[in-house]
This record gives C-alpha cells, structure tokens and sequence, in this order.
C-alpha cells in the first residue's frame, strides 16, 4: 500500500464516527429512538455493524456523539454571542432566534426536539442528557438575555422565564411541525411573511414604552 492510499484510509477512518453520528441523526429523526436498530445505523452508513461498534457501543451513545459533533458546537457559539453583544439586547435576541431557526431549528437536527418530545419517558437517561447539555444552557442563555434587556429598560418588566417562553416556543413549535406533521399536509412551508409577523408580534410586546419626557 503506497503512501496516499495510507493518507486516504486514514482520513476515511476518522471521518468515520461523525458519518455514523449523521445515519444516526437521520434514523432517529425518521423511526424514532426506540425503533432505531444499530444495524440500521450501519447500514445507512454503508459499513458493517461490527465497524459500528469499532466506535459506538449503544444508540445512547451515538445520540451523544449526534449532539457532542452538531448540536454543543452551535450552543458555544451563541454563548459568544451573547458575550460580544450583551450591551444590545434586543439585536442579540434577534440574532440568536434567527441563528437558533437556521442552524438548529429548520436543519435536521430540529429533529431532536420531536424525538424528545415524544420519547423522553421512554428514555429518560438520554432525555436528561439532551436537557442538561442543550435544552438547559439554551434557556439559560435566552433567560439571561431578556433579564439583561429589563434591567437596561429596553424590554418591558414582567417574568423573565414567562417572556422567554413566550417568545421562543412559537419556533420551538415551527421546528416540530416541520419533523412532524408537516410531512403529512399539503401546506408545508411556513408563509414568507412569517419571520417578519413573527418579530413584528414579539417585539411590540416584549419592547419598553417610550419615555415621556415632560415637555
């Protein structure tokens, strides 16, 4: 064997985890979690089911892979963000909804949040897993942002953790859809106009009243 094609299997050997995680990603998207088979997993990766296990020992961990190599990388990212752009809550806010729906959200991986929806009490170690490493550091980065919006004045006053709701779960809801019931109606796709009701809408409730300034 020459040297490139050392070079070739090589590079072909550690690409390989993240091309499981992907069959992987897609199978649990598409059968669920509980209906999921390794040999499944190493059939969509066109490998043999003992190469799957050179590398993952359970579904659980190829669901971990899945969110260590797509998901955490996404959440560090937006933890920057909200370092680099926390004197301007409202353009953050903006920016992370519109980054969530576009990089998470809309993507396959939006897929996870169904699968959780519908198969947490099945599997509660994975479920717990998905809300301590995902799920928790992303409200806590929305929470974070709308706390500092009130305390700056720039966001009306009201509960923190009732406004993050408000204003997150109707995408949360979109992303669901689009893994779920939007595979099995006519009118899949959401109205060009939704983004920009959806921020007219938001806003105008989330925004502080103008001060009025004795004349």
């Amino acid at each position: 064997m020459n040297a490139t094609e050392t070079t070739r299997r090589q590079r072909r050997k550690e690409a390989r985890p993240a091309e499981l995680a992907a069959a992987a990603l897609t199978l649990f998207v598409e059968k669920g979690f509980a209906a999921t088979r390794l040999d499944d997993v190493a059939a969509r990766a066109g490998v043999s089911k003992g190469t799957l296990y050179l590398y993952f020992d359970s579904k659980e961990a190829l669901f971990r892979a899945v969110i260590e190599e797509s998901v955490l990388p996404l959440i560090d990212a937006f933890e920057i963000k909200v370092e680099a752009l926390g004197a301007d809550p409202e353009r953050l806010l903006r920016e992370l909804l519109v980054e969530w729906w576009e990089r998470f959200g809309s993507t396959p991986l939006g897929g996870t949040c169904k699968l959780m929806i519908s198969e947490a009490g099945n599997f509660p170690e994975v479920a717990a897993y998905f809300n301590d490493v995902v799920i928790g550091r992303w409200t806590a980065l929305l929470y974070r942002v709308i706390e500092a919006g009130m305390e700056q004045g720039v966001f009306r006053q009201g509960n923190p953790e009732a406004l993050r709701q408000m204003v997150f779960y109707p995408l949360l809801m979109r992303s669901v859809w689009l893994h779920s019931m939007a595979g099995c109606v006519a009118c899949r796709a959401a109205p060009d106009t939704y983004f920009d009701t959806y921020f007219d809408v938001i806003f105008r409730g989330l925004l502080a009243a103008p001060s009025q300034e004795n004349p």
